[in-house]
């Protein structure tokens, strides 16, 4: 079962969410694919086995053979390639790894060569496989190392739970395209209810299955609570506002480590989440 963690925003306890969903399943593996703010590990302190550079291929162009034909120039929407004089300038930073110059080039001339763009690093946590992405400063795009953390995850045959970066990027996409769930953490405002909306909007174009967990729960109005129920989107949890849980959570605590109440909660959640997980799939077949 592979549940990807969304939230609309930074802030909300997407990665609070993922890391105790992680660690009150009896074995479960753990990717961070929040690659340019990767904090999983301030709570799953994990003891690191392995660390592995990932690389994209950017064009190099040779000089002699290039006609000036500026097919490569034209093609590229990034900008990331301009004519200068009678030479083809490559601007690495915003180059997007396409390919697409190195194919169309009429004379040849653009071949491609390595550029390390992030490293993944892999360790345990007690019960918790822990894979986590950091993509290098200043990088156009984390999607070529999210894949490879996705394409990790789908080797392991547990509970896989999936920290999506914040938002509705292309980043995010990738990190869901294979998920068997979607879980979209929320707060209690109307801001959050905005959220919720664009990232429920974008798990339905990709006709995932969706769950909410309302995060910071009051016992006042709640317009994320008020959308969810109005879209029928099952509430899979709500997490209490306590002061207590956000002291926990600001020191690095894993808070179903520290709390036998939360413990009962996030278990609670993943039950119904694979409860849900099984429902979809009967109805599937």
């Amino acid at each position: 079962m592979k549940v990807a963690i969304l939230s609309g925003k930074g802030g909300a306890g997407k990665t609070m969410v993922a890391v105790n969903m992680a660690y009150v399943s009896d074995e479960s593996v753990y990717l961070d694919c929040d690659v340019e703010e990767p904090n999983g590990n301030i709570f799953l302190k994990n003891n690191f086995v392995s660390k592995e550079k990932v690389k994209v291929y950017i064009p190099h162009v040779d000089q002699e053979k290039c006609s000036g034909c500026r097919t490569c120039t034209n093609f590229c929407r990034f900008n990331a390639l301009a004519m200068m004089g009678e030479k083809i300038v490559v601007f690495e930073e915003i180059c997007h790894s396409c390919g697409g110059c190195t194919i169309l080039c009429p004379q040849n001339a653009i071949s491609e060569k390595d550029k390390i763009i992030g490293t993944i690093t892999r360790g345990y946590f007690e019960n918790v496989e822990v894979i986590s992405g950091e993509l290098n400063i200043g990088e156009p795009s984390g999607v070529p190392l999210i894949k490879k953390i996705i394409k990790i995850g789908k080797e392991k045959d547990k509970v896989v739970i999936i920290d999506c970066p914040p938002g509705s990027s292309c980043s995010v996409i990738e990190g869901i395209k294979d998920a068997d769930y979607c879980l979209i953490v929320t707060e209690p405002t109307i801001f959050g209810s905005h959220n919720l909306e664009i990232v429920h909007k974008l798990a339905k174009l990709f006709k995932k299955p969706v769950g909410i967990i309302l995060n910071k729960d009051i016992d006042e109005k709640n317009p994320s609570e008020e959308y969810a129920n109005k879209n029928n989107l099952k509430i899979i949890g709500k997490i209490p506002f306590n002061n207590k849980v956000s002291k926990m959570v600001s020191n690095g605590q894993i808070i179903s480590k520290e709390d036998v109440v939360y413990k009962g909660i996030f278990e609670n959640m993943l039950y119904k989440v694979r409860k849900e997980v099984d429902n979809e799939t009967t109805s599937c077949n």
